[in-house]
């Protein structure tokens, strides 16, 4: 990521907290929890949005839900140069990897995969990861129990 300057501002936190808590929420009941007009809240929404502070809108959904009950971190050494990013591209490509990371360390990536049980996580890995080229060796961690997977930010006050 490189270093831009976003200048935001106490009002541009508070309003990011509210969308953060509730994405669904509308300018004219942020509006009024802030007491400003709603086109100055929908002004404002836009700017951060074209900032790129605001990335997307989304649902949280139950991964067991849709039968992805197996979460699995999975570190990766890959013969890529520094700075060079071919297999974190390819990793980025599956449907089923959820993050990807370039980490510091003896691995080179370390991505997040959900799958619906042990069964499809050795068929991705056989099938999907094997045949990507770079890829040296995996190491898996297969998580037992979750207790806290958060994807809010804590934005200052």
């Amino acid at each position: 990521m490189t270093n831009i300057e976003y200048n935001l501002d106490h009002v541009d936190y508070k309003i990011l907290r509210l969308m953060q808590d509730n994405a669904r929420i509308n300018n004219a009941d942020i509006a009024r929890e802030l007491s400003m007009a709603p086109s100055a809240i929908l002004e404002r929404v836009k700017k951060l949005e074209q900032k790129n502070v605001i990335l997307q809108y989304n649902a949280k959904i139950n991964p067991a839900a849709i039968d992805q009950k197996l979460l699995s971190f999975i570190f990766i050494k890959a013969n890529d140069i520094i700075g060079e990013q071919k297999v974190g591209i390819l990793l980025a490509e599956i449907p089923e990897v959820q993050e990807v990371h370039d980490i510091a360390g003896d691995d080179g990536y370390l991505i997040k995969v959900r799958t619906a049980d042990s069964t499809a996580l050795v068929d991705l890995m056989r099938n999907t990861l094997a045949k990507i080229e770079g890829i040296i060796s995996t190491r898996t961690t297969i998580v037992l129990q979750t207790v806290k997977e958060e994807h809010q930010l804590v934005i200052p006050e």
